[in-house]
């Protein structure tokens, strides 16, 4: 039995530091199981934060340490939702950031509730859960965090007994105890069914029963200020691309996508007859008690009337209609599941059967009754139809090119690519009414794979619910032909002739392709089939934008201001043809992959660029961060839609302040070329791979992508995700700042004093430069440059070390040099005191860990085998515990 305890006096609403009684209670707790599993370790916490561990306790000091930042985590994400509720019933929910109250008391006064009505109508918002390898805990491990957080939850209740208490706080110790017991590290890849049931259970754990508190919230929000509720609309559509992202991994096959479909399918399927069990359970409505209005009742038994065998569900249940119809829509959902003819022909109309009882419940006088038994599956159907998330299609635009080539070859010797030949045989074959039949024997594997890929999403838009497949995204598109070409394709699986019924989004990444957007999509747009296919009923066309890879290319400030002007030359260019885009951000977890607070991120896109739609990506570590429980995910998915929501108030379109423009592209020149000029050093890429984990990084099992090297030979080599892993794993952080501080020190001293005011007008006055400054300095906060020269000294050639490690803290010292003018702080991170508070806590741990890692990978380098050893991979997850992501 535990002797720690949380304190009867913290009570909601006090002052008590809850989050600091968490850990104090906590701390106790994984003590005790420390203690007992690894005495030693014990007693090397306790002493002086720079003695590192023997090498025969290295492994479970690394272990005992990744769970203490793991139960950190834990604490504060339950300290935030209670902290968020605390607000609400102390202030009102119009005081709690990122609430609908709070968007709504921003809204125009005197908007009327029709006018908001019709506004919110096309309001949508489309979490995207990737596939991308940036999650490194398994999911066992993830299901015990769960279930610690809920424990925790349950704490916070009052009404407990002392023994009752310890009861949960040594139920608590337990899950502890099973955390160190499991092990977290994945010493098998894990297959792509693995990661299909990963990301759905996201779905069976919090989301479904999330968004139905969602609309509450909503509709809460919306009496409160209008005085009647506003009818609900599906604004949250969530997409998947784990099954359908085929990009840098080729076991995801077309078997493999038509799998992930099938198992989503099932598990919303499963989820809604085991919720209208349940309801019919509750809803024990007698005929011979309530009378039943006659058209009410009529509507009823049609229903029930539907399966053809009405007379069994009435001797059933005799009189209780809702019963009977509860048991027939389950029994139609079962025979939906195996796609029989008595099942539902689409969602909408199992939407509509719910709709009827729900009404009929009203009429009755039993609305609350509805609202709290039907009107969730109703609501939950309306998001998730038959599907539970869009499966979006992910492959590179080499891939779609050489598949081409390679049809177009069995006639002839095809054109290059790149040439005009190639284009005008594009585009001539796209307007052709038949093709000619391609012999798909004669194919090679991957281009046959592709076809039969396209012939599957062609199936999977004429099923009972076509938005089970999502759009085809073409990344590294470089050219209109690059599209083209995919379109192309389509036709020569099975597509139509007129307007193809598939969706091709460009995904524009690096630098030079996000300048060069605006041009692919005037050229698109002016191939007929293209811009039928292209422009969907609403008249948007969606485009994604790429973080990870544009931050590789051009650094952060490069990175972070061509997105914006690719966003205003995009939204411009398909003004002329009378559309407007729907923006998808490939973002990642940390800043250097466009990670920022959510809310602030969509504030600050260009205005006039977000016109009530956003999509977004969620991958890896962010998943688990925003979707791991019901509360988490209920506030997240709030905040997503109250900014974009706050997007669609009528505003005067200004256009941006010239000086502004001229200033952010004088910073982003100037910061380009310093990262230019690191990355082009000689010996850099020796130095990156030797001064980080990079390599060794390919032995951590955080995904189903094939094994491979994640080094590289040249800069065009380096991937985005181990490329951004690496540089955080030692502390260098750079993808985060580098180039920020030469960019300023720059143009202060060629503008002088116009220039320092044009900055602190910037910082008060323009979104994204202030976001801009405070995500460089928070990771600044994060970096070390005594941490980052333990890991130089892995580089063998001294010179090299001595050029890349000095031009790197140089630009440090410039960097928080200049966060320091803009923002007047005496210190990196005080205006972050939440953050700032958190890293000092786990700083010197984080910091040993470091330096045992350092000692770690000297050691495997002197002697390298196949399989690096335990303690080292543990030594990177748990710096990715301690920093919060991986990349």
């Amino acid at each position: 039995m535990t002797h720690v305890r949380i304190p009867q006096g913290v009570q909601p609403g006090s002052d008590a530091d809850y989050a600091e009684t968490l850990r104090a209670a906590l701390g106790g707790l994984w003590r005790n199981v420390i203690e007992r599993r690894a005495p030693q370790v014990a007693a090397l916490i306790d002493r002086n934060a720079t003695d590192l561990p023997p090498p025969e306790d290295a492994g479970p000091f690394l272990q005992a340490a990744s769970i203490w930042f793991q139960l950190c985590r834990i604490i504060e994400e339950n300290a935030e939702v209670r902290d968020r509720r605390m607000t609400e019933a102390r202030d009102g929910a119009d005081a709690v950031d990122g609430s609908f109250a709070m968007a709504l008391s921003a809204i125009d006064p005197g908007m009327s509730a029709g006018t908001f009505e019709g506004m919110t109508g096309r309001l949508s918002v489309g979490p995207t859960l990737t596939a991308h390898p940036t999650e490194a805990k398994r999911v066992t491990v993830l299901e015990i965090h769960r279930r610690i957080y809920r424990l925790l939850v349950e704490l916070e209740t009052q009404r407990w007994t002392p023994r009752e208490r310890e009861d949960l706080l040594s139920d608590i110790e337990s899950e502890i105890d099973l955390l160190w017991m499991t092990g977290e590290l994945r010493l098998e890849r894990p297959s792509l069914t693995d990661e299909i049931e990963w990301g759905l259970q996201f779905f069976r754990d919090s989301i479904f029963d999330a968004v139905p508190q969602l609309f509450d919230r909503f509709i809460a929000a919306t009496r409160t200020r209008f005085g009647d509720a506003i009818e609900v609309t599906p604004c949250i559509k969530f997409h998947s691309w784990i099954g359908g992202d085929r990009d840098g991994n080729p076991n995801v096959t077309a078997e493999v996508t038509r799998a992930a479909l099938d198992r989503a399918r099932a598990a919303i399927l499963d989820h809604y007859v085991e919720r209208l069990g349940a309801a019919a359970a509750k809803i024990s409505v007698t005929s011979r008690i309530v009378t039943i209005p006659p058209t009410t009742a009529e509507a009823i038994r049609a229903i029930v009337a539907a399966t053809g065998r009405a007379a069994d569900y009435q001797a059933r249940n005799p009189g209780e209609l809702f019963r009977q119809a509860l048991s027939v829509i389950a029994e139609r959902l079962g025979a939906t599941a195996n796609r029989q003819r008595t099942g539902y022909p689409t969602p909408g109309h199992f939407v509509a059967d719910l709709r009827s009882l729900d009404d009929a419940l009203v009429d009755i006088g039993a609305g609350r009754i509805a609202e709290r038994f039907l009107r969730p599956i109703r609501w939950q159907a309306t998001v998730f139809g038959f599907r539970t998330a869009t499966l979006d299609v992910r492959q590179n635009s080499t891939v779609t090119t050489t598949a081409l080539a390679e049809i177009w070859s069995l006639s002839a010797a095809p054109p290059a690519y790149g040439s005009k030949e190639w284009s005008s045989r594009l585009r001539r074959e796209i307007g052709l009414p038949d093709l000619t039949y391609v012999n798909r024997d004669r194919l090679s594997d991957a281009t046959r794979e592709l076809l039969s890929l396209l012939t599957l999403m062609r199936e999977a838009r004429l099923s009972d619910d076509p938005d089970a497949i999502g759009p085809f995204i073409l990344s590294m598109t470089r050219s209109c032909d690059d599209i083209l070409g995919v379109y192309l394709l389509a036709r020569y699986a099975g597509f139509g002739a007129e307007t193809l019924d598939l969706r091709v989004v460009p995904l524009f990444e690096t630098i030079d392709d996000l300048r060069n957007a605006p041009r692919i999509f005037d050229e698109l747009l002016a191939v007929p089939l293209a811009y039928r296919s292209l422009r969907s009923r609403d008249g948007t066309i969606e485009v994604m934008l790429g973080y990870s890879d544009s931050n590789k290319d051009g650094g952060f400030v490069c990175s972070t201001w061509e997105l914006e002007k690719a966003q205003r030359r995009i939204t411009q260019a398909l003004a002329r043809r009378d559309l407007r885009p729907v923006f998808f951000h490939g973002r990642g977890g940390s800043v250097s992959r466009g990670g920022a607070p959510a809310g602030r991120a969509i504030a600050a896109q260009p205005l006039g660029t977000v016109h009530g739609k956003l999509r977004i990506t969620e991958q890896g570590e962010v998943v688990s961060a925003n979707y791991a429980n019901r509360g988490t995910a209920i506030n997240h998915l709030e905040l997503l839609a109250s900014s974009v929501l706050l997007q669609m108030r009528p505003r005067v379109q200004e256009a941006p302040d010239p000086e502004h423009v001229d200033a952010l592209e004088a910073l982003s020149g100037v910061s380009q070329a310093a990262y230019s000029n690191l990355l082009h050093l000689p010996g850099f890429i020796d130095y990156f791979q030797q001064a980080s984990p990079v390599e060794e990084l390919a032995m951590l099992k955080i995904g189903s992508r094939p094994a491979r090297r994640f080094g590289a030979a040249s800069l065009s080599d380096l991937r985005a995700i181990p490329w951004v892993f690496a540089w955080s794993q030692n502390r260098h952080l750079l993808t985060g700042w580098y180039g920020f501080g030469t960019a300023l020190s720059s143009f202060r001293q060629v503008r002088g004093r116009e220039g320092d005011r044009i900055l602190a007008d910037m910082f008060d006055r323009h979104p994204l430069f202030r976001l801009m400054v405070d995500e460089v300095e928070k990771s600044l906060l994060l970096s070390d440059m005594q941490i980052a020269a333990h890991y130089a000294s892995l580089v063998k050639d001294g010179a090299v070390r001595a050029r890349v490690l000095g031009l790197v803290r140089d630009e440090h010292a410039k960097s928080v040099e200049a966060i320091g003018y803009v923002t007047g702080s005496s210190a990196i991170g005080a205006r972050f005191p939440k953050m700032r508070g958190r890293t000092e806590r786990i700083r010197p741990q984080l910091d040993r860990i470091n330096r045992l890692q350092v000692d770690l990978l000297s050691a495997f380098r002197s002697a390298p085998t196949d399989r690096a050893p335990i303690p080292l991979m543990q030594s990177m997850n748990a710096i990715a515990a301690g920093l919060g992501w991986t990349g």
